[in-house]
């Protein structure tokens, strides 16, 4: 065997676009609270029900929001990307009055905000 069959030759690595651009698809997303406001004319039983339909949250869940938004005044329902934080936010404000209280015009108020640390 010749030296020349035993030695390696190392090859320059060149980073292709596709791996660039896949880091920096991964690249994390800002994220976004999505904040449900008190109100006097929404029930706690309104509360919990659109955090089950809306947010998949169980009960529990629901009720803990619906405690914190009454005593605090707003309660983070979800943190997530700005996209579907805004989706979420629209889905409260879509989701209609409280037939359990007769004052009730429609749905409660919600907004977005960026998430501390983002």
């Amino acid at each position: 065997m010749s030296d020349q069959d035993s030695t390696a030759v190392a090859e320059p690595v060149v980073k292709s676009k596709a791996s660039t651009d896949k880091q920096q698809k991964n690249k994390k997303q800002p994220r976004y609270n999505v904040v449900l406001w008190d109100d006097d004319d929404h029930s706690y039983e309104y509360v919990v029900l659109m955090m089950k339909q809306l947010f998949a949250h169980p009960l529990e869940k629901g009720f803990e929001i619906a405690k914190v938004v009454d005593a605090s005044g707003k309660a983070i329902c979800l943190t997530t990307t700005k996209e579907h934080a805004e989706l979420k936010r629209d889905q409260i404000h879509a989701f209609g009055k409280d037939d359990l209280i007769s004052r009730c015009k429609g749905s409660m108020s919600a907004s977005i905000e960026p998430a501390p640390g983002t």
